[in-house]
């Protein structure tokens, strides 16, 4: 059974995120709210936690998993990120975009695209995210979490969940599958992020999420 934290969505308390952090340190899996979705997510060098992510999603080992770092200088840490992927993500960090880059060996082989070596990261826009990234120190491994859909879970991102459903039958629903719940009293989103794949000198939108009409402008113009 999950521990339920309620946790202020705009003033996270620190008390709450210390015992969280806490948490994952000792390798907990974690339902959040997140500047999207409701994510699942785990400290980014768990590997025992990192494969119950996988199991909880479905996914197999050769699918990427998506990250969430703190700040573009994190990110750096993390990914190769030339001049021009550089610029991009200056203009839209923080907010709902992943960008996929090349892993550097910081990245467990456990969380990127085996074959092309790459990872996606996010730097949120969300206080309780931001906050926990603060507290723990290094990244937090961020998939959506299952939907309701004719009252099953089930695994795809942009599926829009059932009418009426709230975030208490999320809870109901993962509370067995995952060690802490993390609530921040705001309803499940359903919009995911927008994908720009930033591993060669062209970005390319890979998946329309929040924000990717204003991306696809600035591109536009900038190009």
């Amino acid at each position: 059974m999950a521990t339920l934290y309620s946790i202020h969505p705009d003033n996270p308390q620190s008390r709450t995120i210390d015992q969280i952090k806490n948490a994952l340190q000792g390798g907990a899996v974690m339902l959040y709210p997140t500047d999207t979705v409701y994510a699942i997510g785990c400290d980014l060098f768990s590997k025992s936690a990192v494969q119950r992510v996988r199991q909880i999603k479905q996914l197999s080992n050769d699918k990427p998993l998506t990250f969430l770092c703190s700040s573009l200088s994190s990110i750096a840490q993390y990914a190769v990120v030339h001049d021009s992927a550089y610029r991009i993500m200056r203009r839209l960090i923080p907010g709902p975009y992943t960008f996929l880059l090349p892993a550097t060996k910081l990245v467990p082989k456990l969380v990127m695209n085996p074959r092309r070596r790459t990872t996606g990261i996010r730097v949120p826009d969300h206080p309780i995210s931001m906050a926990l990234l603060e507290a723990l120190g290094n990244p937090i491994i961020s998939t959506s979490a299952p939907l309701l859909m004719n009252g099953d879970l089930v695994n795809e991102p942009v599926a829009k969940p059932d009418s009426g459903t709230s975030r208490f039958d999320l809870f109901d629903c993962l509370e067995k599958l995952v060690d802490v719940i993390v609530d921040s009293g705001t309803e499940p989103g359903f919009h995911v992020s927008t994908i720009l794949d930033l591993t060669e000198e062209e970005p390319i939108i890979v998946r329309r999420g929040l924000g990717w009409e204003e991306v696809s402008s600035w591109l536009v113009e900038a190009g």
